[in-house]
């Protein structure tokens, strides 16, 4: 037996990468192009493979290392090879990819199409396969340019994931929660409402009619745009066919029915689901679920008393907002140092000093890592996330949410039927025209990895659609289109809203990028102060390297505070037009309103912002 050591492969136009995630461990076997860590930069996240079979004897990197071309990740013991692997490609990037085509460094191994000669009851120029926010997005823009297009959805209404069980209901939720919220401090101002009383079912009614509202929009244009909707689970039975098992009722039962739809091109967008734990089982012992993912959370069955969230991020603390407002107190347990990772930790540390008053416990570098039903609730036991580190006592919850993450559905729709690559991991690799590595064959949204977020589906999909129908349609220009967004934003919806987009003051430190900050304080904006919300900070980030000559263009931005999110946009405009100091803080903002303190935070970069005391020279 021989110790191989594992290198990082050729990862493109990036310098050093940031380790995010750690998928395999010492003792673990592994096979060839298996990922085995997860990496990230400003831009995209990509998986490294392994080149050899064998057993894992030592890992080389931890969470947060900063690695590069040649780095050691791990130490394997395989056979008869040399003690330097040769590195295979990384996997494609899955946040904005390089110049470089990700097709051309897909790690997932090509399998060969089948053949289908059977009947075929549908044609089209374009099949998307998943009515989520991308997938109809899809849909209706290649519908625009004149193609015949059949859309694919098990369920009953379009919008997928976000609009039927996750970003819309949710939402809806977090508006009555705010609302209730906002009122209970009325009284200290002379005001008072007295002691909210919910009728749950009026509530769940609410965010139906929202959901319903929306749902019912989007199949009007489905029909507006002569795109045939047909409603069931989708697999390849081939390159150019997809079959279809029918689905009936107000979920995804089965009729028996089957139809055969031949295609002259694809869009993938079959989105992801969430991960479940092992352990963590239906309980059997009541008849509304006590343990439940982000679906089970919205369907708001019941106010618990006592509330566990598992995973500390956007999710958990968006659904523990709504049911701590509506009477739960929460616990949160996360295996990472601190909440919402992702978010600089001084805009975190402010979101946690407000919701303090939510959590009894917020378990950090801890792991869940066993659950018993009980008749009083769900026994969950807690085990230390670093050795040596405090254990906290199992605790009994009336209510558990799993909200530790998504895994895509690449493996559940017979890609390789197809011929399309998939990753051990569910993720389907494309290039920055969201082709996969069968050319008619594109994907786009979750299943191209991260980030899961809606907007960022639906601009790959409106990518996909006009590269196809330019290239049916012999239309160099569209046919040219591709996804180069230089930053994709993120929002916590919680109160206050937390956003950020671009470089983080975290990372900028982590990769030693010098920066200029201008970071204006809500407590001297006169809109915030009016609300009685003036926790909150607005910070930019701009360029500071010698070859800037103190005019560097902004690199990122955050915020906390109410509508953060709203306005989140805004930075994110100035990234991508290269904007800096002077061309932020000379946009006349109108006065007074929450969004002037992204013009006072670029003055405050500059030198010049005369609503805070003169920086020391």
């Amino acid at each position: 037996m021989a110790h191989i050591n594992i290198l990082v492969p050729d990862i493109g136009d990036f310098d050093e990468v940031t380790v995010i995630e750690l998928l395999v461990q010492p003792g673990d076997t592994v096979k060839p192009e298996q990922s085995l860590i997860t990496v990230e930069s400003d831009k995209a996240s990509m998986e490294i493979p392994c080149s050899h079979a064998g057993v894992v004897q030592e890992l080389k990197v931890k969470l947060g290392d900063k690695v590069k071309q040649g780095s050691v990740v791990l130490v394997l013991e395989g056979e008869g090879a040399a003690t330097s692997a040769v590195p295979v490609p990384a996997a494609a990037p899955t946040a904005p990819a390089p110049a470089k085509p990700a097709a051309s460094v897909a790690v997932a191994p090509a399998p060969a199409a089948s053949g289908y000669t059977g009947a075929v009851d549908m044609d089209c120029d374009l099949l998307v396969l998943g009515a989520g926010p991308g997938g109809y997005s899809a849909a209706f823009r290649a519908a625009d340019l004149g193609l015949k297009v059949i859309l694919v959805e098990r369920y009953a209404s379009l919008g997928g994931v976000c609009l039927n069980v996750g970003c819309i209901p949710s939402k809806a939720l977090l508006h009555v929660a705010a609302v209730m919220d906002e009122v209970s401090h009325m009284a200290d101002l002379g005001v008072d409402f007295g002691k909210p009383v919910v009728n749950i079912d009026k509530l769940r009614g609410h965010k139906e009619k929202v959901i319903g509202k929306l749902t019912g929009g989007l199949a009007a244009m489905a029909k507006m745009r002569k795109v045939t909707t047909v409603r069931g689970y989708g697999a390849f039975v081939g390159s150019h066919h997809v079959e279809v098992e029918e689905t009936t009722g107000t979920a995804q039962e089965k009729t028996g029915s089957k139809k055969v739809i031949a295609f002259k091109n694809c869009i993938i967008s079959a989105g992801s689901q969430a991960v479940r734990l092992p352990f963590m089982q239906k309980d059997g012992l009541d008849k509304d679920p006590r343990v439940v993912d982000s679906t089970g959370a919205l369907e708001l069955k019941q106010v618990p008393k006592r509330m566990l969230i598992l995973g500390g991020g956007i999710i958990g603390l968006e659904m523990g907002t709504v049911y701590s407002t509506l009477g739960a107190r929460l616990d949160v347990v996360e295996m990472m140092d601190g909440l919402m990772q992702g978010a600089d930790r001084d805009l975190v540390k402010i979101w946690q000093k407000m919701n303090a008053p939510r959590f009894d416990n917020i378990m950090l570098k801890t792991k869940t890592v066993a659950a018993r039903a009980l008749p009083e609730g769900i026994e969950v036991t807690f085990e230390s996330a670093e050795p040596g580190g405090k254990v906290p006592e199992p605790q009994v919850y009336d209510l558990v949410l799993q909200a530790v993450g998504r895994t895509p559905n690449g493996k559940k729709i017979a890609a390789d039927k197809a011929g399309v690559a998939v990753t051990d991991r569910g993720y389907i690799n494309v290039d920055i025209q969201m082709r996969t590595n069968v050319p008619h064959i594109f994907a786009i949204g979750d299943i191209v990895g991260q980030p899961m977020l809606a907007h960022k589906a639906v601009h790959e999909a409106h990518v996909a659609a006009e590269v196809i129908a330019g290239e049916l349609q012999g239309n160099k220009e569209l046919a040219a289109a591709a996804f180069n967004a230089r930053v994709i934003p993120s929002v916590a919806y919680t109160d206050p809203e937390v956003a950020w987009v671009g470089l983080t003051e975290d990372q900028a430190k982590a990769q030693g990028i010098k920066v200029k900050k201008g970071l204006f304080p809500w407590a001297a904006s006169g809109r915030a102060i009016a609300n009685g919300r003036d926790e909150g900070v607005t910070k930019l980030l701009f360029d500071d390297s010698p070859e800037a000559h103190g005019h560097g263009k902004i690199l990122g931005g955050g915020m906390v505070g109410t509508h953060a999110g709203d306005m989140i946009g805004e930075i994110a405009l100035a990234i991508e037009m290269g904007a800096d100091t002077v061309d932020i803080g000379k946009t006349i903002h109108p006065h007074p309103t929450l969004g002037e303190s992204i013009g006072m935070a670029a003055e405050v970069a500059h030198g010049s912002c005369t609503d805070v005391p003169p920086s020391k020279k």
